[in-house]
């Protein structure tokens, strides 16, 4: 007769631990800490390090700015990367609904102008 082989070993005196169980408030209390917590350093990184990139030139950023509202194609066969530059302005410095282009680039100048100080 062959040997028997165990395939759980256990020592004497333990019992096996079960898994912890789902728990959906600990997971959705997790993500939205997660979720907060990300929306903050968004924020903090458009305002303390993206906006102050545009205080060196902010007039030639905002016509850069009303060239991409206005035009279809702003850069035309210029280099592109100063409109994708000035285009980051439009997520930093949201335009609203039906907000009129030149109340938006009063708005966006007032906020760089606030910034650059």
């Amino acid at each position: 007769m062959a040997p028997q082989i165990a395939t759980h070993a256990t020592r004497p005196g333990t019992a096996r631990s079960t898994p912890p169980a789902f728990n959906p408030p600990a997971l959705i209390i997790t993500v939205l800490a997660i979720s907060i917590f990300i929306g903050l350093g968004a924020s903090w990184y458009g305002e303390r390090v993206a906006l102050p990139r545009y205080c060196a030139r902010p007039e030639a950023a905002l016509t850069r700015l009303r060239a991409l509202i206005t035009d279809p194609r702003p850069a035309g066969d210029a280099p592109h990367q100063p409109y994708l530059i000035a285009a980051k302005l439009l997520f930093l410095v949201p335009r609203h609904g039906n907000e009129p282009l030149e109340d938006y680039l009063a708005r966006v100048r007032g906020r760089l102008e606030a910034q650059c100080r």
